[in-house]
């Protein structure tokens, strides 16, 4: 029997198992089975928040744990796997959009600051700051109590960060990253006692 490390996606770590096997296991297994399993590391399920008794969706708890260790590749992952579940038509469509696209500002970003001189990921600061629009463009309609939510988070902060980094990148003249790697920003998690 070979005992293996796993990973915060529930796949064995590459380190014990040699970069070839890592490839394989990632090629067999689908994506949305990987969320699946890193998603029963955080509760197993749906948690119920406050007295409203609403429950929240696993997906939005990996997002903000992921975004706020910095892991903005698997924050954008795991609110897509909800996002592609629930349905491109789905009430709340938009708003998981904006936030996997936040990450995806955030994910250029992180890339062109360890690679600056590379040819791809030095030249990420204007897609970057094209997903942040979109993302603040696709969030802004959910600032009315009628297209609030579900999921209890308030979406001016993602909507400012969003706006903020598209500004500063703009101001630093596609030349200057504004992510800086030891403060970082945050995203608060969903509002206890939230009732759509």
């Amino acid at each position: 029997m070979m005992i293996f490390a796993i990973n915060d996606c529930g796949a064995p770590s590459r380190r014990v198992l040699g970069i070839a096997f890592f490839r394989e296991y990632f090629s067999l297994v689908k994506k949305s089975h990987r969320m699946e399993l890193f998603l029963e590391t955080l509760d197993g399920g749906s948690r119920s928040l406050g007295s409203g008794g609403f429950s929240l969706d696993p997906c939005y708890l990996g997002y903000v744990e992921c975004f706020n260790t910095q892991r903005y590749y698997e924050a954008h992952d795991v609110l897509e796997h909800l996002w592609l579940k629930e349905g491109r038509e789905a009430p709340d469509a938009a708003f998981h959009q904006g936030l996997i696209q936040l990450a995806g500002g955030f994910v250029h970003l992180k890339l062109q600051r360890a690679y600056p001189e590379h040819p791809k990921h030095g030249r990420r600061l204007a897609p970057a700051r094209r997903l942040f629009l979109r993302a603040a463009e696709n969030l802004m309609a959910y600032r009315t109590p009628e297209r609030a939510c579900t999921c209890g988070m308030d979406v001016e902060i993602p909507i400012a960060l969003s706006l903020t980094m598209a500004r500063q990148i703009e101001e630093g003249e596609y030349a200057r990253n504004p992510w800086e790697p030891n403060s970082p920003p945050l995203l608060p998690l969903p509002e206890m006692g939230f009732s759509p």
